[in-house]
């Protein structure tokens, strides 16, 4: 009997911490009212250095067909 209930203890371990970061992202998903990571801009709103390197290695590529 004592197998057992070592065997639903490490069952119970093992299924807390495999699902510990789902229970952390609904956590903080609710916290901020629907926001888990806070105001962030809309994607493609700022620059970035490597959004223009790939846009100019796009362009190279379209130039030279």
């Amino acid at each position: 009997m004592g197998e057992v209930i070592e065997i639903i203890f490490f069952m119970w371990l093992i299924g807390g911490l495999a699902f510990a970061p789902l229970a952390y992202f609904i956590y903080k998903y609710t916290a901020k009212n629907g926001e888990p990571f806070g105001d962030i801009e809309p994607h493609g709103d700022n620059g970035s250095a490597i959004a223009d390197l790939v846009d100019k290695a796009i362009s190279l590529f379209q130039s030279k067909k």
